[in-house]
């Protein structure tokens, strides 16, 4: 259940602490074949799992960007802000992925409100999320997202 923030400045009032831990997920072969199909990505470590049972992970990955991608459904089950009139993504500020997804991972991200800053469109929000795999030493992706929120 996701912790949940009555306005903008509730949610503001968090900066610096963490929000909390998204349910786990599954990313499947189908998942992983339709961002490639999205992406024009074919690569085969991705889309064919014969040869990939032949290469270094014994298996295919999901593309790193799948998993950023995944970012919004899994903070979704982290937090909500209520009676805001819009949120978009801006950006992200740094990326990594130091550990690759193989297919059937089960994945879950740790999100923290690192900043708010008022702009003049509504509050521009930095998280840096931290995509974990499920026994994995490393986590699958850590990166510093941006959105732009205006109330109500």
């Amino acid at each position: 259940m996701p912790r949940v923030f009555a306005n903008l400045d509730e949610f503001k009032a968090a900066a610096g602490t963490e929000l909390g831990t998204s349910d786990w997920i599954t990313v499947t072969q189908e998942q992983i074949n339709t961002f490639a199909d999205a992406t024009g990505d074919h690569q085969w470590i991705h889309v064919d799992p014969e040869r990939a049972a032949g290469g270094p992970f014994g298996t295919t990955i999901a593309h790193g960007y799948l998993t950023l991608s995944l970012l919004p459904v899994l903070l979704e089950n982290v937090f909500a802000v209520e009676k805001i009139a819009m949120g978009v993504n801006y950006g992200t500020n740094k990326v990594r992925f130091p550990s690759p997804v193989p297919v059937d991972s089960r994945i879950r991200a740790t999100a923290t409100l690192k900043e708010t800053v008022d702009i003049s469109i509504g509050t521009q929000i930095t998280i840096t999320a931290v995509v974990e795999r499920e026994g994995a030493d490393k986590p699958a992706v850590v990166a510093e997202v941006v959105y732009v929120y205006a109330g109500a």
